[in-house]
């Protein structure tokens, strides 16, 4: 999973899951878009901001990282996707743990690849293929295509669910899955330590996301 690709992927559902400024003025009924729906327009706002600020961004990571985290805490279903990520390990596990393995998780992944949203050439669109419900009433598979001036169309998969508003949970990036990818990496510490443990790890740098595993 290249990781330029992987970062503008998570990025994308994490911020557009968000309802854009101006659709607080509009009508009920008409917030009530879809996941598909909601997840073209809000991309494609972001996908304006980050090119928009790109110069502010790249002269201030910490903004970028402030932008980012705000709204990723805010509307990524970041402790729900920890716990597909713990896999068997988090049966039974407490919800402090889980929320402490998430927090540890997302910000490895923002400090790693955070600044590859800025090395995005030209002006990358998404274009919604499709929506599909998923098994067992869990959400919405939202299929698309990220299209680059340069480079093929990459087709991006978002897992959402309705948990007080669509929410993503997990991402699949030309067929590799956000959540399998990290399940499978972080097994092996999981087998030999505690979450709080690895997710101790996970902030002090001694343990760190792999987006290339496939």
């Amino acid at each position: 999973m290249q990781p330029l690709i992987l970062s503008l992927a998570l990025a994308l559902p994490l911020l557009a899951a968000a309802p854009a400024a101006d659709l607080h003025a509009q009508p009920a009924a008409a917030q009530a878009a879809t996941p598909g729906k909601q997840v073209l327009e809000n991309g494609t706002r972001i996908l304006q901001t980050l090119q928009e600020r790109r110069a502010e961004f790249q002269k201030d990571p910490a903004a970028l990282r402030a932008f980012l985290d705000g709204e990723l805490r805010a509307h990524f279903d970041r402790d729900y996707a920890a716990r597909l990520v713990l896999g068997p390990h988090g049966r039974g596990a407490s919800d402090a743990d889980v929320r402490l393995f998430a927090d540890a998780l997302t910000d490895n992944l923002m400090q790693r690849y955070g600044s590859a949203l800025l090395g995005f050439e030209g002006k990358p669109r998404l274009r919604l293929k499709s929506e599909t419900p998923l098994p067992n009433n869990r959400g919405y598979r939202v299929s698309t295509e990220l299209l680059r001036e340069n480079g093929e169309p990459v087709p991006v998969d978002y897992l959402v669910r309705d948990n007080g508003g669509w929410k993503i949970f997990d991402v699949m990036v030309e067929g590799v899955s956000y959540v399998q990818t990290f399940r499978s990496q972080f097994d092996g510490p999981l087998r030999q330590k505690s979450i709080a443990q690895v997710a101790a790890d996970l902030r002090a740098g001694r343990l760190s996301t792999n987006a290339s595993t496939p």
